[in-house]
């Protein structure tokens, strides 16, 4: 029996290698590809290529790095991103060989490029602080979180003065309201002591009248009087005169 077992572990592992050389010789043959074309920018061509070699291959880190690369060169930045951090989840292995460690370090200076692509500094400027880390020699990542750090710094204190400018304009709005319940309140209490002025004079004209109509009373009455007190001295003149002519006769 474990002549048998024996005899079957070696055919498996002769079977094995030839597998596995097969598959690396292609994910080499597909990544050197995809290398003739990116270096002649047919970027969307490398793309396919360096697909092909993630087929045979899905930890290929070679493979991974230049499709993100094509991707970026195609302006296509989230797909780009989600490659080099497959790479970045991979960081604490890669860092056991030092030409994956300067790999590693320009992953995180393309997500640093891909973060100011999107006016995202904040990402950028870890991003680029880890590739230092990396490599501290690199001066185009230094550059480039200078850069980054004043861009941010920009993009903070515009938010800054547009959240106080949002408080002004709320303010203004508010005193604009306070200042329009104001003069609604002004113009009602116009209009209120219209109606009181309206009223008060309405009780004086008619005094008023009450005291011409009296007067006209009076003086009718008195008219009356004066026209009696005359018709009362006719008839005694005429009576004295009756009687003057009586004696006479």
């Amino acid at each position: 029996m474990k002549f048998v077992r024996n005899s079957s572990l070696l055919i498996f592992a002769c079977l094995f290698i030839p597998v596995s050389l097969f598959a690396q010789k292609a994910e080499r043959k597909n990544v050197r590809e995809g290398n003739k074309l990116f270096t002649k920018e047919k970027y969307t061509e490398s793309e396919i290529a360096y697909r092909k070699s993630l087929e045979v291959n899905p930890r290929s880190i070679e493979g991974a790095y230049n499709l993100g690369n094509a991707l970026y060169k195609q302006k296509k930045f989230p797909e780009a991103a989600e490659q080099y951090q497959l790479i970045a989840g991979q960081a604490e292995h890669l860092l056991t060989d030092q030409k994956n460690v300067q790999r590693l370090s320009d992953v995180f200076h393309n997500l640093g490029n891909i973060g100011m692509q999107n006016k995202e500094y904040a990402k950028s400027v870890e991003a680029y602080k880890t590739a230092l880390r990396l490599n501290p020699k690199d001066d185009e990542t230094r550059y480039n979180l200078a850069l980054a750090q004043k861009l941010l710094q920009n993009q903070q204190n515009q938010d800054q003065s547009g959240q106080d400018d949002q408080k002004d304009e709320k303010k203004d709005q508010e005193n604009k309201d306070d200042q329009q319940k104001q003069d609604q309140q002004d113009q009602q209490q116009q209009q209120n002591d219209k109606k009181e002025d309206k009223t008060q004079e309405q009780p004086q004209q008619n005094e008023q009248m009450s005291q011409d109509n009296a007067q006209k009373i009076l003086d009718a009455f008195l008219q009356d009087e004066k026209d009696t007190q005359e018709k009362v001295k006719k008839a005694q003149m005429q009576q004295q005169q009756r009687r003057k002519t009586e004696k006479e006769w």
